[in-house]
């Protein structure tokens, strides 16, 4: 808890044990910790030269715990002051980089990344700098990192990034498969199931893209996206194959469950009927006896569940689903 303030585990159990104590010899100390005197004499003077304790001057031998309110206040202080610096730094590196990138070339939108490490580098620095949502879809088989695996996912959905995921239905067949699946429902992310997937890809708040260039048995290489027509293509790509996966969710005695394809319920179907009938939605909303904002709720429900934008395609794609009849 205290290794953001530059302590180990070793040093902040000693600190601990101090507050607890008072103060204590470090023979008393090291038994109570399970350490020899020697590392524990090295950690009482690691947080001696931090505050957190001091040797007592009434006593030779015996060390006494500084007060944390006083001594660790001091150090958050001190902790936030250069943070702050940093990102003022990085706010600053930020804006000149933007203003480079003002009118960048066409080759500026794309970078090329080769060798399995500098690619697993850049997956998890493009995860752990989102700061909103990563997309996802997840291939049977990984180029250089291993399906979900990786401990920057885990921190991000820790910060509060919300994860959409789409794996290949291979994937949960892998040895490993179903532990991280059930780590990421845990966490509260949403993951679909596919039978196919395209390509793997990871979006980070549509801004950045990240897509592999090569197959198993080549050295691994991928190109990052920047903002540009091909990211969007790539986001939707996304929502295309996220649109026609079935959601997986995490059940009773942790059982990972696959649930139906979403639909449209029996007033969706009324309403879209009227209305393909040409009613508009103040006759719909009359004819079935609801309030005209109930219609256009569940209308614009229906174009986000189709991903459709106008309500054209919403016809179209009710009659290619089956949803209504064409007489």
């Amino acid at each position: 808890m205290l290794g953001a303030i530059g302590l180990d585990e070793r040093q902040e159990s000693a600190y601990r044990a101090l507050v607890a104590l008072g103060a204590a010899e470090v023979t008393d100390l090291a038994h109570r910790l399970a350490l020899p005197e020697r590392d524990t004499e090295r950690a009482l003077r690691r947080l001696e030269s931090q505050g957190l304790a001091a040797q007592s001057s009434a006593r030779t031998g015996r060390w006494v715990a500084a007060p944390p309110g006083v001594a660790l206040g001091a150090l958050l202080t001190q902790q936030r002051h250069e943070l702050e610096q940093a990102e003022l730094a990085a706010k600053l590196l930020a804006e000149e980089y933007r203003a480079e990138a003002a009118e960048s070339a066409v080759h500026d939108l794309v970078e090329v990344v080769t060798g399995a490490s500098a690619v697993t580098h850049r997956f998890l620095q493009l995860q752990l700098g989102a700061q909103e949502e990563v997309c996802a879809l997840v291939t049977g088989k990984p180029i250089a990192v291993s399906g979900m695996e990786n401990d920057a996912e885990e921190q991000a959905a820790g910060r509060g990034v919300r994860y959409r995921v789409v794996l290949e239905r291979e994937v949960l067949t892998l040895p490993t498969g179903l532990l991280e699946l059930s780590a990421a429902l845990g966490r509260e992310e949403r993951v679909r199931v596919a039978d196919r997937v395209p390509t793997k890809l990871v979006v980070a708040d549509r801004s950045l893209a990240m897509v592999p260039l090569t197959g198993r048995g080549a050295e691994p290489a991928a190109i990052v996206v920047h903002a540009s027509g091909l990211l969007e293509s790539l986001m939707g790509l996304f929502e295309s194959v996220w649109r026609e996966a079935l959601p997986l969710r995490l059940g009773a005695g942790a059982q990972i469950t696959e649930d139906e394809a979403p639909g449209p319920d029996v007033m969706d179907l009324e309403i879209l009927s009227l209305l393909l009938a040409g009613m508009t939605d103040a006759s719909v909303a009359k004819q079935l006896d609801l309030g005209l904002r109930t219609v256009q709720r569940r209308v614009k429900g229906l174009m986000e569940l189709t991903g459709v934008t106008t309500r054209l395609q919403l016809g179209w794609h009710a009659y290619e689903k089956g949803w209504v009849a064409r007489g």
